[in-house]
């Protein structure tokens, strides 16, 4: 059994659980993130920290993986390498003729009724960060930026017009009301996130 800390988040015991770590924050992330952070997010040396991103960087590159792990922007973040580009293009592209997975679909269905909406408020009602089922939606045309929070500066996002399309609709005006499905104490917890 792992230790845990006073917060009980498993402690971090050996160089392999400090890789693990580092692996799967960085598969979420969706701007660089700096070394400092995920060292005091982690609770281990930035020295220590840095040298496991740079080992795990070599790694990649040596055993030629679809990806990289790039120091940029005083950050850190995985990146599709170059010469994977024409696949993952194809992969976009004529994965719109693919199904939505479970999460897709509820990170639209909330942008849909609750448009225009940012990120952070999209994860908020999840309760899951949707920054890649954001990106994948945007890439399939179902949503759109829709300008600045102006107190927060965080991009919003509305559904476009392909989505109507697909939907068959022809304004957000004929999505079905929610309310049939909501328990019914919703009313009181949106206050309470206010």
């Amino acid at each position: 059994m792992t230790p845990e800390d006073a917060t009980g988040v498993p402690a971090l015991q050996d160089g392999a659980a400090l890789r693990a770590a580092l692996e799967a924050i960085l598969l979420v992330v969706d701007e660089p993130v700096a070394e400092v952070t995920l060292a005091q997010v982690l609770e281990r040396p930035v020295r220590e920290v840095v040298e496991t991103l740079r080992e795990l960087s070599a790694e990649y590159t040596r055993d030629d993986r679809g990806f990289d792990l790039r120091e940029v922007a005083g950050g850190w973040r995985f990146y599709t390498r170059a010469d994977q580009a024409a696949h993952v293009e194809r992969f976009v592209r004529d994965g719109q003729q693919t199904r939505l997975t479970q999460a897709a679909l509820e990170t639209l269905a909330v942008v849909a009724y609750r448009q225009p909406v940012n990120r952070a408020r999209v994860a908020a009602i999840r309760g899951v960060n949707s920054d890649g089922v954001m990106r994948t939606l945007v890439a399939r045309g179902l949503v759109e930026e829709a300008g600045t929070d102006p107190e927060s500066q965080a991009v919003l996002y509305r559904t476009s017009s392909y989505f109507l399309e697909r939907l068959g609709l022809r304004s957000l005006d004929e999505l079905p009301a929610l309310a049939p499905f909501l328990p019914d104490d919703v009313e009181t917890l949106e206050e309470r996130q206010k």
